[in-house]
């Protein structure tokens, strides 16, 4: 593997993930997909179960959250920083259903200092915008990486 200080940002993003992706258990146990990853953005996907369905038979907001919540965290730990969230907010728009494949989409919208804002985007096979999350991140003491010589 290359030196840290010898990768593009988009090798840095991909390394970066693939060391946190490693030790994610959650995401990989729910069935995520990382899908998508460059700096500043990730892209993950889950399908719905049984499992996963609240009193309404639809999808719990919470496994809709920790979808989003996952691709945040991928797009926020892309450049070999920890990064971790302070706030989350998440907005649900129409029902996530049994069967559905629900697909995350972080983007960056800032990022300065030690503090991010990402909007993430959350749609189904069809395209139908199911919810909307803004995370702000702080990034903290660090790296997925190894950075010393």
């Amino acid at each position: 593997m290359k030196h840290v200080r010898e990768m593009s940002p988009q090798e840095l993003a991909e390394a970066s993930a693939a060391a946190m992706w490693n030790d994610d258990s959650a995401s990989q146990r729910l069935g995520m997909s990382l899908d998508h990853i460059a700096p500043g953005e990730a892209d993950l996907a889950m399908t719905i179960t049984a499992d996963m369905s609240n009193g309404h038979g639809n999808c719990h907001g919470g496994y809709m959250f920790t979808l989003a919540d996952s691709a945040f965290a991928f797009a926020c730990n892309s450049y070999n920083q920890m990064a971790v969230a302070q706030h989350c907010a998440i907005t649900y728009l129409i029902p996530g259903r049994i069967g559905d494949r629900l697909t995350a989409q972080a983007r960056e919208v800032s990022r300065r200092g030690r503090s991010g804002i990402y909007d993430i985007r959350i749609t189904n096979q069809d395209g139908a915008h199911v919810a909307e999350f803004r995370g702000h991140s702080r990034t903290v003491k660090g790296t997925h990486l190894p950075v010393e010589d």
